[in-house]
C-alpha cells in the first residue's frame, strides 16, 4: 500500500505571535484560528500556516529565512489583492519563469519568505 500525502503545514519562527498574526491578517488575509503567546494557527481557505515564538538567543534561535511556496490557480487576482494590501509592488510578479511558474513573493516580519505560485 502506498501512503497518500495529505498536506503540509509550515511552522514559521516568530518574534511576536500577537504582532505577526495581525500582520498576516492585514497583509495576506490569513485569519487566526488559534493563538496563545507561543503559538498560532493561521488559515486562508484550505492552506494553513503555523507560527511559533522563539526567544532569538543562542539556545533558542529565531533563525528566519524559512521559505514557503503556496500554490494557487489564479496568480493575477491574488497578486492584485496583495498590491492593494501593500504587501508587494507591481514589479514583484514574475510571469512564465524558466521553471514553469508565474509567481511573486514577500518577506514577513521575521524574514520568512512566502511565495504565491501558479504552474504554467
Amino acid at each position: 500500500m502506498v501512503t497518500e500525502l495529505l498536506g503540509v503545514v509550515p511552522v514559521l519562527p516568530s518574534q511576536s505571535i500577537q504582532r505577526d498574526t495581525q500582520w498576516y491578517f492585514e497583509h495576506t488575509g490569513f485569519e487566526t484560528v488559534r493563538m496563545d503567546d507561543l503559538y498560532a494557527v493561521l488559515r486562508r481557505e484550505q492552506v494553513y500556516l503555523h507560527l511559533q515564538w522563539h526567544e532569538d538567543t543562542e539556545e533558542d534561535p529565531l533563525l528566519g529565512g524559512s521559505v514557503v511556496r503556496i500554490f494557487v490557480n489564479d496568480i493575477q487576482t491574488i497578486f492584485e489583492e496583495f498590491i492593494k494590501r501593500g504587501t508587494v509592488q507591481p514589479k514583484d510578479l514574475k510571469m512564465n519563469t524558466a521553471w514553469g511558474t508565474s509567481e511573486f513573493g514577500f518577506y514577513d516580519l521575521n524574514n520568512n519568505a512566502v511565495f504565491m505560485v501558479m504552474t504554467t
